[in-house]
């Protein structure tokens, strides 16, 4: 049965597994390795990790099948300058074994009830120029495009 809760330190180890892999997948699309070099690192190291199960204004939740993590999410409250709250998923990431069963939706759902629960006006995600299976997935659950960020490299900022 697919389910997400919130993570455990005993869950780090494979959060950590499962962003090596994260990483790994974004690199091979466009945009991605920009996206994860200028992405806040703290998440990728245990004591970051741990960190953020102490935080109300920090989400990290697991996604599982059965009593096995093979997905996890992370997003953060940002309070905007009038004072309200917006939720933003930093990551979420399913093992590509696992996909399309249903974790990334218990992992959605988790972030929206948290969202909710903490008075957020609403929720961002992103998802990378040409991942249409990002895109749709979260099509698939209420999201809609508000902004485009457009990029242009330079010579002298090296390849992306």
């Amino acid at each position: 049965m697919e389910s997400a809760r919130p993570a455990a330190a005993d869950d780090i180890d494979r959060i950590l597994e499962l962003s090596r892999a994260m990483r790994a997948e974004l690199a091979g699309q466009r945009g991605g390795a920009l996206w994860w070099r200028s992405h806040d690192p703290v998440e990728h190291h245990a004591p970051g990790l741990r960190a953020l199960l102490d935080y109300d204004d920090d989400c990290l939740l697991v996604g599982r099948i059965d009593d096995h993590v093979v997905g996890y999410a992370i997003a953060r409250r940002h309070r905007l300058p009038d004072g309200a709250h917006l939720a933003v998923v930093g990551e979420l990431y399913v093992d590509p074994d696992a996909r399309e069963v249903g974790v990334g939706e218990a992992l959605v759902g988790g972030i929206l009830a948290w969202a909710e629960a903490r008075g957020c006006l609403g929720v961002d995600a992103t998802a990378l120029p040409g991942n249409r299976a990002a895109k749709n997935f979260f099509e698939t659950h209420g999201f809609v495009a508000r902004s485009l960020t457009m990029h242009r490299p330079l010579p002298s900022g090296g390849a992306e």
